[in-house]
């Protein structure tokens, strides 16, 4: 604690040990916006909250900044709550426990929360700096950002006054982002009939863990392990081999997380014990040397388990196995205009047993391009519709268009020349972010996104740059100070 005591930005910092202590999960932000009010009550600002949850705090111009615009600064107020698998924290109830690991600053076996914890600190210490130079300020909290956007889809197009906006949910110092991809989910059903237990079969417990995961946008294209894949991948092989059955599969659990870890329960035959066992540790060195510079923990383990009482119907199980061989994952097609930028994606996120005979899977799909977002999402249906699931999907967000003639900007990019001396990289983004639905809602409205270096974010290796902090915001109090006139 004494060592974080002493990171800079300190009012940043501490404003962000304050936000952890807040339980915040996506869809659950109640204690956040209460922390909220209390904090704009406190110091005296003007706050509204709206029908959606999303928190608005303003601060006055400051003297001799009259005259200039109102700029919206923005960031998400939940979390993803992602931990190893012998974390016990609960999420709704617990502080996230973070640490100093050299220039690094991580959390004990569960996600930082600086996506985008950190975005809010730092707007909490724009509000509570009576030594900045700026204009009228609003700070937009909002809810829900993470599993479906909710509080921008339901945002009413006059909560926000600012023409410009400043969103605070990138992970790249150094990065303005002036374009993001639009997204949408799928889900998919199977239902099965639990049958009786085929004589002479035993019981396996197969599991795949410890993989790097990520974010499905911004990590898509890193040749990361999909551990549902993976795993689907091995219970394909085997059932060609043999006879097998499925009981359970489960893996993953948010649909903007490249899922860690899988693990299914089997039965098959007890005289292919040997066979199966033999044929998983070649599968194991074939998924270590493919991925052995990406996947350099990942885990593997075969055990027998309980026979259970029942197992799925021959038909489904097969039916299921193959779909998920041969659902696409992973990068489609990358952008035409714009190098190195993926353009569409698929994750298949999670896949989880219910309690009523079925089967429930989640996959996200990305693109810039919206004809390219809604047919990669009818590629996901028709795979698993062929093999007799139900499946339905979200409304789904738009995607944000770039503007590289943007006022805010040049006021951005000559910013961060005057400090840093050389040029930010102006870019376009694949992960999803809630400047495309400011767009619909706000038109004209002038926008960029950037914030401090993140890695590993939406898994529990998220950790956060600490000198970029203060880099950050030296370049956002210097294009406040530059904030165009009305």
């Amino acid at each position: 604690m004494a060592i974080q005591n002493e990171l800079k930005p300190k009012a940043v910092f501490d404003y962000f040990a304050q936000i952890n202590k807040v339980p915040r999960p996506s869809k659950h932000e109640e204690k956040m916006i209460e922390f909220l009010k209390n904090f704009a009550k406190k110091h005296n600002l003007p706050c509204k909250v709206d029908k959606a949850g999303n928190v608005l705090i303003s601060k006055p111009a400051s003297k001799g900044m009259e005259d200039r615009a109102t700029i919206v600064l923005q960031s998400h107020m939940d979390m993803v709550c992602e931990k190893t698998s012998d974390c016990k924290i609960d999420f709704t109830k617990d502080p996230i426990t973070t640490y100093v690991d050299g220039e690094w600053m991580r959390a004990k076996g569960t996600t930082l929360g600086a996506d985008d914890g950190i975005g809010d600190a730092m707007q909490m210490a724009v509000l509570t700096d009576e030594t900045l130079k700026h204009g009228p300020i609003e700070c937009v909290f909002t809810r829900d950002e993470e599993t479906g956007l909710t509080g921008a889809f339901e945002m009413k197009s006059d909560f926000m006054t600012g023409k410009y906006l400043l969103n605070l949910d990138s992970e790249d110092e150094g990065e303005i982002f002036i374009g993001c991809a639009g997204g949408i989910n799928t889900e998919i059903t199977f239902s099965y009939k639990p049958v009786a237990v085929p004589r002479g079969f035993i019981s396996l417990k197969v599991s795949v863990d410890k993989l790097t995961g990520g974010h499905s946008g911004d990590d898509i294209n890193k040749n990361r392990a999909n551990a549902n894949k993976v795993l689907a991948r091995f219970l394909y092989q085997a059932e060609k081999a043999g006879k097998l059955r499925l009981v359970s599969f489960n893996g993953g659990n948010l649909h903007n997380a490249i899922p860690r870890n899988a693990e299914a329960v089997i039965m098959v035959p007890e005289a292919d014990k040997h066979k199966i066992r033999k044929h998983f540790n070649v599968f194991i060195s074939q998924i270590e040397e493919e991925y052995h510079k990406t996947e350099p923990n990942v885990a593997f383990k075969m055990q027998s388990v309980d026979k259970p009482k029942s197992v799925m119907d021959k038909e489904t199980s097969s039916k299921i196995i193959c779909a998920l061989q041969a659902v696409h994952n992973g990068v489609l097609e990358y952008s035409q205009d714009i190098p190195g930028l993926v353009e569409t994606s698929s994750n298949l996120a999670s896949v989880k047993m219910l309690g009523d005979n079925k089967v429930h899977i989640v996959t996200s799909q990305r693109s810039s391009i919206l004809s390219q977002r809604d047919a990669m999402r009818d590629t996901i249906i028709a795979t698993f519709t062929a093999a007799g699931a139900k499946c339905k999907a979200t409304d789904g967000y738009p995607g944000w268009t770039p503007n590289p003639d943007s006022t805010i900007l040049k006021i951005a990019v000559d910013a961060y020349k005057k400090l840093f001396k050389k040029d930010p990289a102006v870019k376009a983004i694949h992960a999803g972010l809630e400047c495309g639905l400011f767009a619909e809602k706000y038109p004209g409205m002038d926008m960029i996104s950037f914030g401090p270096t993140l890695r590993g974010v939406h898994s529990p290796d998220e950790c956060l740059l600490i000198p970029t902090v203060q880099m950050v915001w030296d370049h956002l109090v210097e294009i406040l100070e530059n904030a165009p006139k009305n």
